[in-house]
């Protein structure tokens, strides 16, 4: 029981010694404390503003990067747009161009032909009208016009390059010439053109007309048979 007593009285000894009012007095530590922890969440807090700040100037920076790459682009668009529509245009027009000069070749690609053969023309005319106004001309002075009117008209052919094909006499040639009969001859080799009925032309190297021929055959032995005909 002593004991009990003399630990009662001790708690109450202590709790004489605690100052009024419940509180602990502030000490310099705590205070240290205090200020060490509101330094520390103030700087952080200025950290985590600044680094928004840069955030926001770096997004501004490349916005107005992004924004100058779309105008060039739609420069850049807009050119090759009037480029293209340039060369439809310059298409066009040579497409039109050249049916132009298509169809001038086709209705007027012999205008040089036609203005040589004028002359030839005329001298054919004053030819006709000599022969009619002179009712006794002699006709070997005619002939001699007709001829002429031939040279000039042969020579108006050669110059486009159109030329005569040379069939008399020549070897048969199914690329030139047309079998329009054949006929016995010992004066020539078999195969042979004897005779030409209408001449044929070249223009260059292509063939306009045949010339249309009577071919030579080996004569048999008592024969004395007229040229026969094509059938």
């Amino acid at each position: 029981m002593n004991d009990e007593k003399d630990q009662v009285e001790g708690w109450e000894a202590l709790g004489e010694e605690e100052p009024s009012g419940g509180t602990l007095a502030p000490s310099a530590e705590l205070e240290e404390a205090l200020r060490e922890a509101a330094e520390a969440v103030e700087a952080r807090e200025g950290a985590r503003h600044k680094r928004g700040g840069a955030v926001i100037a770096v997004t501004r920076e490349e916005h107005e990067r992004v924004l100058a790459e779309l105008e060039a682009a739609k420069a850049e668009l807009e050119e090759q747009k009037e480029r293209s529509l340039r060369l439809q245009a310059d298409f066009d027009n040579h497409r039109k161009r050249t049916l132009k000069e298509r169809q001038d070749f086709h209705q007027y690609g012999a205008e040089g032909l036609v203005r040589d053969l004028l002359g030839t023309v005329d001298n054919l005319d004053r030819a006709i009208e000599h022969a009619k106004v002179n009712e006794d001309a002699d006709l070997q002075s005619i002939l001699q016009g007709v001829e002429l009117v031939q040279r000039e008209l042969l020579g108006a052919l050669s110059t486009h390059s159109v030329t005569r094909i040379e069939a008399e006499g020549a070897v048969f040639d199914p690329n030139l010439h047309e079998a329009m009969a054949q006929a016995e001859s010992d004066e020539v080799p078999p195969g042979s053109v004897l005779q030409v009925l209408q001449q044929g032309y070249q223009l260059r190297d292509r063939l306009l007309r045949p010339a249309r021929v009577v071919v030579s055959r080996k004569p048999e032995a008592g024969s004395t048979e007229e040229p026969d005909e094509k059938v």
